[in-house]
């Protein structure tokens, strides 16, 4: 009966022992190593994005919302805005995710938009009319990184003016930082907020 039991333990051990060295430590090794193959290594890491000198400003899959110093002159793009946010159009506190949860028939979901939408119509200077859905509704994360291109052309005008650059050279700008549809069919195109207002620094 001892002997029984000393075989079935000195077994237990031995493979307590392999899976331990096999999911423990091989299976993490292998997967950071494939992490870190040519071309997943960015993505990995958390899609990092630097500004000047390589310094980390945040990340490309990450929407912060920038305040500007002076909202008179604000030379900034803006996101969509977030449910977290405790003013209507933001900043979003991007260490918390989620949606508001409400309904299209929620009435303070629609008093929101609506209140969004003339604050946005009178920052850039058009009839409410002319801003775009996605600039008066949240994503469902609230750190949506992109915004639609009607959006970021609505903002040219105002960070044209503010900055100093020409409206057709802050257009260039959005261009560049515009993403095309994942495998050409999914989604709609999205313009990289941060990497745009990046851009848009460097020009200054």
């Amino acid at each position: 009966m001892f002997s029984l039991l000393t075989r079935q333990s000195a077994a237990a051990l031995r493979m307590l022992v392999a899976l331990t060295v096999l999911l423990g430590i091989g299976y993490p090794l292998s997967v950071w190593g494939v992490a870190h193959l040519p071309g997943l290594a960015h993505h990995a890491e958390g899609s990092v994005v630097t500004g000047p000198g390589g310094t980390p400003v945040g990340s490309s899959l990450i929407g912060i919302d920038p305040v500007a110093a002076d909202p008179a002159a604000d030379p900034y793009f803006h996101t969509r805005p977030s449910a977290s946010a405790e003013d209507v159009l933001g900043p979003g506190d991007p260490s918390t995710s989620g949606g508001s949860n409400q309904g299209g028939f929620s009435e303070d979901l629609l008093a929101s938009v609506e209140q969004r939408r003339t604050l946005i119509a009178q920052r850039e200077g058009v009839r409410p009319d002319q801003v775009p859905a996605d600039a008066v509704t949240a994503s469902a994360s609230g750190v949506d990184p992109g915004i639609s291109p009607d959006y970021a052309a609505l903002q040219v005008p105002r960070v044209a003016r503010v900055t100093g650059l020409g409206e057709e050279r802050v257009r260039e700008l959005v261009a560049a930082s515009t993403h095309g549809r994942p495998l050409g069919v999914l989604g709609a195109p999205a313009v990289d907020v941060t990497g745009l207002n990046l851009a848009v620094a460097a020009e200054r």
